[in-house]
């Protein structure tokens, strides 16, 4: 099992002056943290005029400052918004290698299409087109990252000269590639395209094994045709979390935050929204109020814990059933509606003293077993063709541009 933490870079109302600022300080501070404690991965988003919910629309820019802080925790796009309205995959690809390249390959690369209108109407994407225009350009992304120079493409969605896309990653052929899911059909995908599964919906111990075994189940099948030039077999869950030894002190601190991530991605996909003008605090404290006391008698009643909420113990039990059923890395949704930074930090101080040391990884294990399915996968896969020398075509200097440099 391996762990990550994720952000959204959620930021509530009201703003003060400031906010924003003290927001990404302090959660490069978390990601600082965390890499000593030894977490595997940071994820970060990319979302765009989601007011409240997301303030992560540069998660590249995000990442970099992370890296530069970091020695060892994975710097993942969970996910990089790949549909060319959103990023050129030419720009992708390059700030996919750079990032490599300065994290000493500590990369992974998630691809999405996003959900929303405010974001797909704000990039004038049609909806029904997304998922294909999703999975073409990430396509062509990888073939950039590992090709040179890069054939060209031309589609209906975008169209590209060749072209020699610079740099290269470190890691080869090019970071690990994921796919946000969050229903059994996109687990489908990412597996039948070869590629990890970022699964951001809140599962029950009996749902995640179901999606483990659809997933495991694609990849060593037929079914399984790789989008990239390998192939990253993997499953991660994001969970909620809020650690505290006194059980009731973590639901006090954590639930009603972590409440609020599922009620403002609803609101924002569902309800009519003003550009910023947005209430979806207000609104949220107003339906639910501001205590966990009956929340709290609930789970007292009941003798249950919160998925993600309560003891060490609480979350190892929550951690160990996610094992059992086939996950593959749990991230903990520390940074959710108004958790204050010196909570997150004690959670995650917590996690990492007492949680962490009892799971130790399986990869290798599971490599051995996975190695001859990926092969076949690999096998059915259709590479681009790279250029001969000769088919290279001739990119020829502008008349004028040769004149004004005095070139005869």
């Amino acid at each position: 099992m391996k762990f990550g933490v994720f952000y959204e870079l959620q930021l509530p109302k009201p703003w003060n002056e400031g906010d924003e600022h003290r927001l990404f300080q302090e959660a490069l501070e978390q990601i600082v943290l965390a890499d000593r404690l030894g977490i595997d991965h940071a994820w970060a988003v990319e979302h765009h005029f989601l007011d409240e919910y997301s303030h992560c629309s540069s998660p590249e820019v995000f990442l970099a400052a992370a890296a530069g802080m970091t020695k060892n925790i994975r710097l993942g796009h969970g996910i990089r918004q790949v549909i060319p309205n959103y990023n050129h995959p030419a720009r992708t690809a390059e700030g996919l290698a750079t990032l490599d390249l300065v994290s000493n390959g500590r990369v992974d690369f998630g691809i999405g299409e996003g959900a929303t209108r405010l974001e797909l109407g704000g990039f004038g994407i049609p909806a029904r087109q997304k998922r294909a225009m999703a999975i073409e350009s990430a396509e062509q992304i990888a073939n950039m990252m590992v090709m040179t120079p890069y054939p060209g493409f031309e589609s209906e969605h975008f169209s590209m000269p060749c072209r020699n896309v610079l740099p290269k990653p470190l890691q080869s052929p090019h970071p690990p590639m994921w796919m946000a899911c969050t229903n059994r059909d996109t687990i489908k995908v990412a597996a039948s395209l070869g590629i990890g599964a970022l699964a951001f919906s809140f599962l029950d111990r009996e749902e995640a094994k179901t999606w483990a075994d659809i997933y495991y189940g694609i990849i060593k099948s037929e079914d399984c045709v790789p989008i990239g030039h390998s192939v990253n077999a993997n499953i991660a869950v994001v969970s909620n979390f809020s650690l505290h030894h006194d059980r009731e002190e973590a639901i006090r601190r954590g639930q009603l935050n972590f409440e609020f991530f599922g009620y403002a991605m609803h609101a924002l996909v569902a309800g009519d929204t003003v550009p910023g003008r947005t209430t979806i605090w207000a609104d949220y404290i107003a339906q639910h109020g501001t205590a966990a006391e009956d929340l709290i008698a609930t789970i007292q009643r009941t003798r249950s814990h919160v998925s993600g909420i309560g003891t060490p113990d609480d979350l190892s039990n929550h951690i160990a059933e996610f094992e059992e059923a086939g996950v593959d890395q749990i991230i903990l949704l520390q940074q959710a509606g108004n958790n204050p930074h010196s909570e997150i930090c004690e959670s995650l101080e917590l996690f990492g003293a007492e949680v962490q040391p009892r799971f130790k990884p399986k990869q290798a294990a599971k490599e051995k077993e996975l190695a001859p399915y990926i092969e076949a996968a690999l096998a059915r896969k259709e590479y681009m063709q790279p250029l001969a020398d000769d088919e290279i075509p001739l990119v020829k200097a502008s008349v004028k541009q040769v004149q004004a440099a005095g070139i005869k």
